[in-house]
């Protein structure tokens, strides 16, 4: 019974690592993104629907990199095995 909760715990911990690393890359990939001129391809930069376009295109691309970064992490430990 204690390897279950230990299993348990484990998985929390890693979903909760998980979680903070995917809101941090979207956080970085909205600070990135407030740097390109988007001016020029909105009609009307100001409006609602350009801000929710940023918005899903920041938690698009920081999802992307925080998968790329977590899955990368996964398959460094899985190396461990073959020594």
């Amino acid at each position: 019974m204690d390897y279950l909760n230990q299993m348990n715990a484990t998985m929390g911990l890693k979903g909760l690592l998980n979680i903070v690393v995917v809101l941090v890359f979207i956080a970085v990939s909205w600070w990135a993104l407030q740097e390109l001129k988007l001016e020029s391809i909105f009609k009307r930069p100001k409006t609602p629907q350009a801000k929710l376009l940023q918005i899903l295109l920041s938690v698009a691309l920081g999802y992307q990199i925080a998968r790329f970064i977590i899955d990368y992490l996964e398959w460094s430990t899985w190396f461990s095995g073959m020594f």
